[in-house]
């Protein structure tokens, strides 16, 4: 079971992370170490090429990972991202992006997440993430 629940996240998105809810984002799911963000398409996502641009990926992504994080740990301001590499692999439809968060390892300082991006149920992208966690 999960630490915050879905409503809990999605408020901690609108104050704490108003960059990625300007855009419409909102977690759709959430249960212990995993999660599933959805960002709903938007024409000005795109980039030349009529493709969703990479930035927006790159912040589904990230914020799925936190999302992650707090399904284990409950509301801890103060995680933060470390690193995080991405694979784009085919370019997504003009339909929401969907990621969906697998916790990978849980440490007491670390955590460290993958996230699958869909779109139109293909898999378009996939991430992988480690999160500090801060000393209780």
């Amino acid at each position: 079971m999960s630490k915050v629940s879905i409503e809990q996240f999605n408020a901690i998105l609108e104050v704490e992370l108003p960059s990625a809810a300007t855009t419409g984002m909102y977690l759709q799911a959430i249960d212990h170490g995993k999660a599933e963000v959805v960002l709903p398409y938007r024409n000005d996502f795109l980039r030349p090429g009529g493709t969703i641009a990479g930035p927006f990926m790159m912040m589904i992504a990230d914020v799925c990972m936190y999302a992650v994080v707090l399904s284990l740990l409950g509301e801890i301001k103060l995680a933060v991202t470390t690193s995080l590499n991405i694979n784009f692999l085919r370019k997504p439809a003009n339909a929401d992006l969907v990621a969906k968060g697998d916790i990978i390892k849980l440490g007491k300082r670390l955590a460290v997440i993958e996230v699958s991006i869909y779109s139109d149920d293909a898999i378009v992208a996939h991430a992988t993430g480690t999160y500090s966690i801060p000393p209780h």
